[in-house]
């Protein structure tokens, strides 16, 4: 999950972030507000969810501070509780830098593409599996899973790339959301000198907290302050 010039809260692993009710499978509407620091910038962060019809959904990230803004969208489609992606968008402005790409997830040819501003070998096409993920719906997946004790592995399909990504349990913390304390079960994934740390509450439709670090440095940290 990467832009040119900064990097995506992936979201893990490419990430950050269904939402349902973690106890249940049925997709509802929701709108949380996150704190976002940047590489020691500090912003707002705003996920929502919205129903397109037709057991259509898109989810939605968006992050803002001095000299950058990160808009990043997913359609993704409810099939009897399985959800799959078929669309994306993700634009980022860093300072005086603009990059745009689009993702189409094509099922019935079985293939990936990229579109904008992509390198000619991150275009794909690149070919689906059944389970696939791109970064924003696996932040989802993680607050749906994690509730429910189901394996954390994941084949992620993004910018023209596959990763097979697998999270543990790493321990339990108490986060505070909207005035109220509540125990977070804490999942993380590591890749190389990566990792990426979430933080899911069961009852709240995404991690209540996504953490991106690099070399033991924290790169992206989004802390969710309400959610609707």
């Amino acid at each position: 999950m990467k832009t040119t010039g900064i990097k995506k809260p992936l979201l893990l692993g490419a990430a950050l972030f269904a939402l349902a009710s973690t106890s249940a499978l049925a997709v509802e509407p929701f709108s949380a507000s996150y704190q976002a620091s940047y590489m020691g910038l500090q912003g707002n962060g705003r996920m929502t969810l919205e129903s397109q019809g037709n057991d259509r959904w898109k989810y939605t990230l968006s992050i803002g501070s001095n000299g950058i803004q990160l808009n990043q969208s997913t359609v993704f489609e409810d099939r009897d509780g399985k959800w799959r992606p078929l669309s994306g968008t993700d634009s980022s402005m860093l300072l005086i830098k603009k990059t745009d790409k689009k993702a189409t997830y094509d099922w019935d040819k079985g293939v990936a593409t990229w579109s904008g501003d992509v390198k000619a070998d991150r275009a794909g096409p690149v070919k689906l599996q059944a389970g696939d993920v791109d970064a924003l719906l696996l932040n989802l997946e993680l607050a749906r899973d994690v509730p429910a004790g189901k394996p954390l592995q994941y084949r992620m399909v993004e910018d023209g790339r596959v990763k097979t990504l697998a999270y543990k349990v790493v321990g339990k913390d108490e986060i505070t959301v909207g005035g109220k304390t509540h125990t977070a079960t804490k999942v993380s994934n590591r890749n190389g000198d990566k990792e990426t740390i979430a933080w899911v509450v069961e009852g709240i439709p995404v991690p209540a907290r996504i953490l991106q670090r690099k070399n033991g440095k924290d790169e992206i940290d989004l802390r969710i302050q309400s959610v609707q």
